[in-house]
């Protein structure tokens, strides 16, 4: 019988380990802390970038209808668009430029559309097995300008 007595008190003490919660606070709080701070860090970095690049795409895209509208003393589209999309850190973008209405581009009182188009890399996204090629998010910005009646070719 003593040793049943013995295994019911060391069951006992050992409910009463398990049950006490002194200390386990601590480490509930950085627990929690660390399952959320990486998570949301990666966000903040991730939208981070993807607002950079938004924002590269929109400026890339209203300078240089700026620059076509405004006529060849304004300067070259092509630089603008390259000194931009520099600026912002763009590595790889396509650029199309239209006018309406349909003819001559630009011409007095047309507008210009220029659409700059984008693909943003999310960070730490390894290149193992092409996860670098997926974890892409698609930008595009089109801005509109409006030619001058008086605007003259140069």
């Amino acid at each position: 019988m003593r040793r049943s007595n013995r295994c019911r008190d060391a069951a006992r003490r050992l409910r009463r380990l398990i049950a006490d919660d002194a200390g386990s606070a601590a480490l509930e709080f950085l627990t929690v802390g660390v399952l959320m701070l990486v998570p949301l860090t990666y966000l903040v970095l991730a939208l981070g970038q993807i607002q950079s690049q938004t924002l590269g795409v929109e400026s890339a895209a209203r300078f240089t209808a700026r620059v076509i509208a405004s006529g060849p003393a304004a300067g070259d589209p092509d630089a603008v668009l390259a000194s931009v999309t520099r600026e912002y850190g763009i590595q790889s973008f396509d650029a199309d430029v239209s006018c309406r209405p349909a003819g001559p581009c630009p011409a007095p009182g047309g507008t210009v559309l220029v659409t700059v188009t984008a693909s943003v890399k999310l960070p730490l996204v390894p290149p193992l097995l092409g996860l670098d090629r997926l974890a892409v998010v698609p930008v595009e910005a089109t801005a509109v300008q409006k030619v001058s009646r008086f605007w003259e070719a140069g």
